[in-house]
């Protein structure tokens, strides 16, 4: 029998590997399943917390494909670091096996410029927070792993945009996992770019109970062959 390759997860803005991976039980899981697993941080945050110097959106793409294995992955990405690990598997298409994507949509292609600077407000503390997106950004951003300067110099960078042409490029199955109230949707331009896609819909799961949902580590683990042999 073949080995199976790492799996790799990418959290999202404003928490960290180990809150949103291994809190949420998933690193438990894929151990009991036999899989090897790295666990990555975005500048600013868990084990980056103080990588001020690679705090763009191109030097953490860079950062990222820098410490991935040199063999074939799978890959977990919710939200930013899905966005950062679609950008990565259409540059190399062939490092990845599988790759699932959870917290991302029509959001990869239209940039909420008034959205973005209402959640950068609400964490550098520069306003009055009046909604709960920004409330629970904020409240995310408190935690000791977090540096807010960090965060804030990457949010403020120009990121590098997805294209159905680019996205084109991923040869691998691609599992997409939305919830049906989270903001980042509709899935449906995604799917369509996506030579390869599956889809998997979360019923009633808003954007930040997407990493807890059990549903998407069930599906999730079942993609990827990592379900644990109990």
């Amino acid at each position: 029998m073949t080995e199976l390759p790492p799996i790799i997860f990418l959290h999202g803005l404003a928490t960290s590997g180990q809150r949103t991976w291994g809190d949420n039980g998933w690193l438990d899981l894929v151990t009991e399943a036999d899989r090897s697993v790295l666990v990555l941080d975005i500048p600013g945050h868990g084990k980056e917390i103080d990588n001020r110097e690679d705090a763009t959106f191109e030097k953490t793409l860079d950062l990222i494909e820098k410490q991935l294995p040199n063999d074939e992955i799978d890959a977990v990405g919710f939200s930013l670091g899905a966005r950062l690990l679609l950008n990565i598997a259409a540059r190399k298409p062939t490092k990845f096996r599988k790759l699932v994507v959870a917290g991302v949509g029509q959001n990869l292609f239209s940039r909420d410029e008034k959205r973005g600077k209402r959640i950068a407000n609400a964490i550098s503390g520069n306003s009055v927070i009046s909604d709960p997106e920004s409330q629970y950004f904020s409240q995310l951003t408190n935690a000791t792993d977090i540096n807010k300067e960090v965060l804030l110099q990457l949010m403020e960078s120009p990121i590098v945009n997805l294209t159905p042409d680019l996205l084109s490029n991923i040869a691998c199955p691609v599992l997409v996992a939305l919830g049906d109230k989270d903001f980042a949707g509709p899935a449906t331009q995604l799917i369509e770019a996506l030579p390869n896609p599956f889809y998997l819909e979360l019923k009633g799961v808003d954007h930040f109970a997407t990493p807890k949902d059990y549903s998407f580590i069930d599906e999730t683990l079942r993609f990827l062959d990592a379900e644990p042999s109990w």
